[in-house]
């Protein structure tokens, strides 16, 4: 049976990186933002390059306070009067670098809950981030899941067990180990970005991937690249031979690795 796509959930990675951090999914009721860590005039030009208007967005949840992802949170909901998620350690770090927002736009999503906007419903997740209670969300409508899982030191077993098999993920592939040691970090950057707290490396995200992407997996988007201990070739190039060497059957799943768009990713139906 061909799939209505006006039914469908729709995702595009408009950025990953350090220099920001935003992700658009849409279903037939909503149009979301998972984080904005660009200015608003980015953000507009980003949405309109896969044909969407910034003034028909609903709402952005976000998933920690660093500025990355919360830079132009603010800006953006007062202007298009959004709705903002986040749970309340994260609504009282965020306040400082957000600004005021009003309250009928607040909204506590805590982690672990399940919250339903629209006719997507949503699971938050808890993940290991040096933020005061990071936090990233699994959508789910008619069957179909989308995962975003960056900004972790590692991938614990309770996280795999509520991200296994989904259809599409977002999934962090941040470093290359030598190129990070070998850098012109200072220690104690490379300390925080190696620990539990940080960042995962190609390696560390590939192995974590061959243990959760299953059947159901026809897309995975590698995300948050380093720009300066990284290379989108060395991401793509160990995620495939570790999944190879695992035995996933990556060939077969139809597996799609993008790094760290610099132009957003087309809309994409799940």
């Amino acid at each position: 049976m061909l799939s209505n796509e006006s039914n469908d959930l729709k995702v595009s990675i408009l950025a990953s990186g350090s220099s920001g951090n935003v992700t658009y999914v849409e279903s037939e009721k909503k149009k979301l933002l998972v984080d904005n860590g660009l200015s608003g005039k980015k953000i507009t030009e980003l949405l309109k390059k896969i044909n969407r208007n910034v003034a028909d967005l609903d709402g952005i949840l976000v998933t920690h306070e660093h500025r990355d992802h919360v830079h132009g949170v603010g800006v953006l909901a007062r202007k298009y009067h959004l709705d903002v998620y986040a749970n309340a350690e994260t609504w009282e770090a965020m306040s400082p670098i957000i600004g005021t927002i009003k309250t009928e736009q607040k909204y506590l999503f805590e982690m672990g809950k399940t919250m339903t906007i629209g006719d997507i419903d949503v699971e938050s997740f808890g993940v290991s981030h040096d933020a005061v209670a990071p936090q990233f969300y699994s959508f789910h409508k008619d069957n179909k899941n989308f995962v975003m899982l960056t900004d972790t030191g590692y991938v614990s077993d309770r996280m795999r067990g509520i991200v296994s098999n989904a259809d599409a993920y977002l999934f962090e592939s941040n470093h290359d180990l030598e190129m990070l040691r070998m850098g012109n970090y200072p220690w104690h950057l490379k300390q925080r970005i190696l620990g539990d707290k940080g960042h995962l490396s190609n390696e560390d995200g590939a192995l974590a991937l061959s243990e959760i992407i299953g059947d159901a997996t026809k897309r995975v988007y590698l995300g948050h690249l380093s720009k300066d201990n990284n290379l989108k070739e060395l991401a793509h190039l160990t995620a495939v031979n570790i999944l190879k060497e695992k035995e996933t059957g990556v060939e077969d799943k139809f597996i799609v690795f993008d790094t760290d768009p610099v132009e957003p990713t087309s809309l994409f139906v799940i």
